[in-house]
């Protein structure tokens, strides 16, 4: 029923999107991945992509990251033909897998020195000393990775992906595997993110997950966007409930979060 429904672009949009996609086509021999998607995303915003395995959004995110050709129709990252631009998109643009792609012998400061000098960048040291502070890892930062939590190896994949300062960064799936905790903490780190000027494409299969983070929600099913817009706009696709008076019980989150209300204080594992 909401097929090829797209909800226009609220007011105040930037008019140059960070990422515009139109048109685009992925197979695989005799399967199709991507019938022709479209859609773009404000600079400076979180944009979620919903959809189960299979439904096209790794390929869709290897195709705008460079790593994949489309087989037709348009995509730019920051201004930069994907097709045409490959290397200057490269450079303008992180991403981060479904799996922390992180150095387990290495420290976590180690890590970023590493990824700071191979960009060349000045001062690598000190890039690792702020990335640690902003992600939370100042204090584990002298630990091997090997012993670090999912939490903190997902914060460290995440802080390292910003070295160089790219303005669109991807996420693909990126607290997949991760504790309810783990996933607080993720969040978190992209909410900093997109707080500080970076655009953000998250693909989630947590529905929960696009509500809390995201500015815009699209949902792509068998190779398609069928719906997309601000959460606000897709909840006004369907029928207003009947409303009457039930009683709250906490959820099984409010009581996790609720018995390690203390874990914040005390020190990372």
């Amino acid at each position: 029923m909401l097929a090829g429904m797209s909800i226009p672009p609220t007011t105040g949009r930037a008019q140059s999107p960070a990422i515009f996609v139109q048109g685009l086509e992925k197979s695989y021999k005799q399967l199709r991945v991507l019938r022709g998607v479209d859609f773009e995303v404000a600079r400076g915003g979180i944009f979620a992509l919903l959809g189960s395995n299979g439904a096209g959004k790794t390929t869709l995110v290897k195709i705008l990251s460079t790593l994949l050709k489309a087989d037709a129709g348009t995509a730019r990252v920051n201004g930069l033909d994907v097709a045409e631009q490959p290397a200057e998109v490269r450079e303008s643009i992180s991403l981060t897998g479904q799996f922390a792609a992180v150095d387990e012998v290495l420290s976590g400061r180690e890590n970023l020195v590493l990824v700071a000098r191979l960009r060349r960048l000045r001062d690598p040291g000190v890039i690792a000393d702020d990335l640690l502070r902003r992600f939370s890892l100042t204090e584990a930062g002298t630990r091997r990775v090997a012993a670090y939590s999912g939490g903190m190896r997902r914060r460290l994949d995440i802080a390292m992906s910003l070295i160089g300062h790219p303005p669109v960064i991807f996420l693909d799936e990126p607290t997949a595997g991760l504790d309810p905790q783990a996933r607080i903490e993720v969040w978190q780190a992209v909410e900093e993110l997109a707080a500080g000027g970076t655009t953000v494409l998250l693909t989630t299969q947590y529905l929960n997950e696009a509500e809390q983070l995201a500015d815009r929600i699209a949902i792509l099913h068998e190779g398609r966007i069928i719906v997309d817009g601000t959460l606000a706009e897709l909840k006004q696709l369907v029928p207003p409930a009947e409303v009457e008076y039930v009683e709250k019980q906490p959820s099984l989150e409010d009581v996790f979060l609720a018995v390690l209300g203390g874990a914040g204080d005390q020190d990372e594992r």
